[in-house]
């Protein structure tokens, strides 16, 4: 099982992004996916999970009504919408997968993680 995690990068606050998260040597669709950030000196903490069918999702407070997470099963892929960004939200971003209906939102409810996309939002 491989997660591959890309989109991150530099931005300024208020811009947009848009991470990627490739899946492979699963079956897509029997799993539930989440995106976890990481900023230096702090803990791993949730941002968003989405259901295996897509139709459940949900958010940490900090980032609802600003990111939006998806799915494509054509492709494999989980999505995090990221609007309205700030400096807060300057962490390495990981995607996580889970056998199950909908993960939970501490990282051990997920059994495989990506390598992580650094997103650096400047003042």
């Amino acid at each position: 099982v491989q997660l591959q995690a890309s989109g991150g990068g530099l931005v300024q606050a208020g811009d947009s992004l848009r991470l990627s998260c490739a899946t492979s040597g699963l079956t897509f669709s029997h799993f539930a996916m989440g995106w976890f950030r990481q900023a230096p000196g702090n803990e791993r903490e949730f941002v968003a999970r989405i259901s295996q069918s897509g139709g459940i999702t949900s958010y940490a407070d900090s980032v609802k009504d600003r990111f939006t997470i998806s799915r494509d099963g054509a492709k494999n892929t989980v999505y995090l919408q990221m609007n309205s960004l700030k400096p807060e939200d300057t962490a390495v971003y990981n995607c996580a997968a889970v056998n199950s209906v909908i993960g939970g939102t501490l990282p051990g409810s997920y059994d495989y993680w990506g390598q992580g996309t650094l997103v650096t939002v400047s003042s």
